[in-house]
């Protein structure tokens, strides 16, 4: 093989293909993945290999989505997997929504895949998704991300974030530990290409 040769599902280099992690849950909750274009490449970016676990789910990448009033339509209520917090205040973004926590069975999860600072920029120049109500997570474990650096205690990968997200609003946890399974296979393989000796 050459370097050059990617594999055409989960778009890496052949020699670092992921797709041996790939465990399809099927969820009872549409999930909206909007990925900041710089994560694209990023070899230990974690929101490719959601959206192959999840095969109902949606992958669109952007910063400002000129088309996001559609991907949000439908009979569902979208709801954005993100804290509200008082940062948001200074970049003048009002307070959500509250969320009806009994519409639960009924919700498009939305997240976001991009660093800290990117994901605030998404949410700044995205009006749509500012009039969404908002899911913090709860009691969630530790990361398991550790090959990237979090910034703040309790920061997730977005296939983490998402997992546990799923399992809160369906009341079933055990229904998306496959995907955090996967995710430990992906971490591992990320750190055994990053400590391999590499040609000269």
């Amino acid at each position: 093989m050459t370097k050059r040769q990617q594999c055409p599902t989960c778009l890496r280099a052949a020699s670092a293909c992921i797709c041996r992690w790939v465990h399809p849950v099927e969820s009872r909750t549409p999930v909206l993945i909007l990925q900041h274009p710089m994560e694209v490449a990023n070899a230990k970016n974690s929101a490719r290999l959601l959206h192959l676990c999840l095969p109902g789910s949606t992958l669109a990448v952007g910063e400002a989505f000129d088309n996001l009033g559609e991907l949000l339509r439908g009979p569902r209520q979208p709801v954005l997997l993100y804290p509200d917090t008082p940062g948001d205040r200074s970049l003048g973004i009002a307070p959500p929504p509250p969320f009806d926590c009994a519409c639960a069975s009924d919700v498009l999860l939305v997240v976001l895949d991009a660093t800290w600072r990117k994901s605030r920029k998404m949410l700044y120049l995205n009006a749509a998704l500012q009039a969404l109500p908002r899911l913090a997570l709860r009691d969630v474990p530790a990361s398991h991300y550790l090959i990237r650096k979090a910034h703040a205690p309790g920061q997730l990968s977005t296939l983490e974030a998402t997992a546990y997200a799923l399992g809160q609003l369906e009341n079933d946890a055990a229904r998306y530990a496959p995907l955090i399974d996967a995710f430990d296979g992906f971490v591992g393989q990320q750190q055994a290409l990053a400590d391999a000796p590499r040609d000269n």
